[in-house]
């Protein structure tokens, strides 16, 4: 009858160690972080888009010439030569900045 016990007693405790070490490997996950992080690449996507449509539109492509980063540089109305980067922000370049194109 003590065998049966300590089996018992045994099968209790193995199932609980099991069990809690399973909830030490979940990671958990913030739902919150992982929508904020998406809305952000969403958002820096869509004003990048935006910025190079406006550029397209209003301002010069510069022929044969590209930025650091390997996009297309623009030249505004003032001469001033930019490329937009991946946040959709323009980056104003120096003249040696600027590369050909192979």
């Amino acid at each position: 009858m003590k065998t049966r016990y300590v089996k018992t007693g045994l099968a209790v405790v193995l199932g609980t160690f099991i069990s809690i070490s399973g909830f030490g490997q979940e990671k958990k996950k913030s739902v919150g972080k992982t929508i904020e992080k998406t809305a952000e690449k969403v958002g820096d996507k869509a004003a990048e888009v935006a910025v190079k449509g406006g550029a397209k539109v209003a301002d010069q492509t510069y022929k044969g010439m590209m930025a650091p980063d390997g996009s297309n540089v623009y030249i505004d109305g003032k001469n001033r030569k930019y490329y937009v980067n991946k946040k959709g922000a323009k980056v104003y370049l120096k003249a040696s900045e600027i590369r050909k194109r192979p």
